[in-house]
């Protein structure tokens, strides 16, 4: 397993502390401790951990509430630790995207696969995130390559092949992506 940058919060100093030795045994680096979930999510927005793991009654801001932000702002993946296992705090837990739960008292055995599959299942995340993104640019582009051919052919009078091969050349003699040049066909035939 790689060595992860962790962030540990839990109100309990000795929970803390063993959990730190735990994780350290491991071969991870705890990078911040909070005991209480404002100071956490203060410290995961500063320090940007590869994990989270947090426990869920905390002053100031409860677990969840932290990391649903944390989820929210893509930080890093969140594994909960708590004496807790009431379904409504498990349902919360699912909505706020938290990716591991562990339930305390835990043992090491416990904990290494939890992180393995919380760092798993967040890094699947972003990459669907990233291909959807992908997916989206792509899509826009076609759009305005689709408008700008329009514009070509009613303007121009040019044939649908004629107009997107024009773009395309405009594209190549320019360095320039497709998206860029019907940009600015769209915007200059907006011009008065």
């Amino acid at each position: 397993m790689e060595t992860l940058r962790i962030l540990i919060a839990d109100d309990e100093s000795i929970i803390r502390l063993d959990l730190k030795k735990i994780l350290e045994n491991m071969g991870h680096k705890v990078v911040a401790e909070a005991g209480d979930g404002k100071t956490a999510l203060e410290l995961a927005r500063k320090l940007m951990p590869d994990l989270a793991i947090l426990d869920i009654k905390m002053p100031e801001m409860d677990g969840l509430d932290v990391a649903k932000t944390i989820t929210e702002e893509k930080i890093c993946p969140v594994l909960l630790l708590t004496a807790f296992s009431q379904d409504e705090l498990i349902q919360r837990a699912k909505e706020a995207g938290v990716f591991a739960y562990l339930v305390k008292p835990f043992k090491e055995a416990d904990l290494t696969p939890a992180i393995e599959i919380a760092i798993s299942r967040y890094r699947e995340f972003q990459a669907l995130e990233a291909e959807i993104g992908s997916l989206q640019e792509k899509l826009e582009t076609r759009k305005l390559v689709e408008r700008a051919k329009g514009i070509l052919m009613d303007k121009r009078g040019m044939k649908e092949q004629e107009a997107f091969r024009w773009i395309q050349l405009q594209s190549m003699h320019t360095r320039k992506p497709m998206r860029e040049i019907a940009e600015a066909i769209i915007l200059t035939q907006d011009l008065p």
